[in-house]
């Protein structure tokens, strides 16, 4: 059975479905709305260990998990020990999980010599780990890209590295920095990994829908699946990925009327964390993310991005979905 409860430490996940950390998507709204389609578990947009030394005020706003069901996992990312340390202390207060981000490929925070650029130096990269796990008072996860670039594959020593240093789970994005989001994810690797290490290895990378999950969960084995890009627009996808790999089966496409009930309740619980111009600005990509492909949708996002009044908004999306 590939649909499964895992444990990460002490924590008992209902599911082993999992969605990912994405900066600018995954706030706590978004994280609601997934919710109701019953991932086994959330995370966190990524928050800066130095923001969070530094007592940085719109920082604490992204670790916002107010009303939100648990269990919830909270990604931190950084290179100097002391802050990270700092930070798994603080963020263990507020989140189930801990989780380093030692994967993202964006420039800004590479050229830092945070996130995936540690991939260049496991000494370094171990240091951090270990400074996160004896100051985190909950279990500590990793998310790793499968190497900087392909003369540097480096997942299964850092794999192997991470689980000697304390780690509780791995997650594996079977991508190099430099291939950022193009190609496809190296199943191949994910799976070493998975065979390399004795904790649990969540696969991240391509799973759009029912059949590509299935076919990382077969060909990887590995215990779990972390679903990013895929969400876009797209919250049910756990509902649909879940009731596949239960029953062989898919469910029927989703409704017209289910997506606007979906986008209004997103919109109100935008309003209700943010100044309405900030939630205005903030859903444009996701209502254009859960329109797109329809008929007329291109228009229809025209007209959103101009829009900065809440009940305009409200108004245009209803009418959308009416015609």
């Amino acid at each position: 059975m590939y649909l499964k409860r895992i444990k990460i430490g002490n924590v008992e996940l209902e599911n082993n479905l999992i969605l990912a950390p994405m900066a600018g998507v995954t706030d706590l709204p978004f994280r609601k709305i997934c919710k109701e389609f019953n991932p086994g578990l959330v995370c966190t947009e990524m928050v800066s260990s130095k923001a969070i030394f530094h007592d940085d005020s719109k920082t604490k706003l992204l670790m916002n998990t107010n009303g939100e069901k648990r269990p919830i996992s909270m990604q931190i990312f950084g290179s100097d020990e002391e802050t990270m340390g700092y930070a798994a202390k603080y963020v263990s207060e507020l989140a189930d999980i801990v989780d380093i981000n030692m994967g993202c490929p964006a420039p800004k925070v590479v050229k830092n010599g945070d996130g995936s650029k540690l991939l260049l130096d496991i000494e370094k990269a171990e240091k951090v780990i270990k400074a996160v796990v004896k100051n985190s008072n909950k279990p500590v996860t990793l998310k790793l890209r499968k190497g900087w670039d392909l003369n540097n594959i480096v997942a299964i020593d850092f794999a192997q590295m991470a689980e000697k240093a304390g780690v509780s789970a791995i997650t594996i994005h079977g991508r190099t920095r430099t291939e950022m989001y193009s190609g496809k994810a190296d199943l191949e690797v994910i799976k070493k990994v998975k065979e390399a290490v004795d904790i649990p290895v969540i696969g991240n990378g391509d799973i759009v829908d029912e059949e590509s999950a299935l076919k990382m969960l077969e060909y990887t084995g590995v215990d779990g699946i972390m679903i990013g890009r895929g969400v876009f627009g797209n919250p049910w996808i756990f509902e649909k990925i879940k009731y596949f790999l239960e029953t062989g089966e898919k469910l029927p496409e989703i409704s017209n009327e289910e997506k606007l009930r979906v986008i209004k309740k997103h919109i109100e619980f935008e309003l209700e964390e943010k100044p309405d111009i900030t939630a205005i600005r903030e859903l444009r990509k996701h209502i254009a993310w859960y329109t797109k492909n329809m008929p007329n949708s291109s228009d229809f996002r025209n007209e959103i991005n101009k829009i900065e009044d809440k009940d305009k908004l409200i108004k245009k999306v209803e009418e959308f979905f009416i015609l």
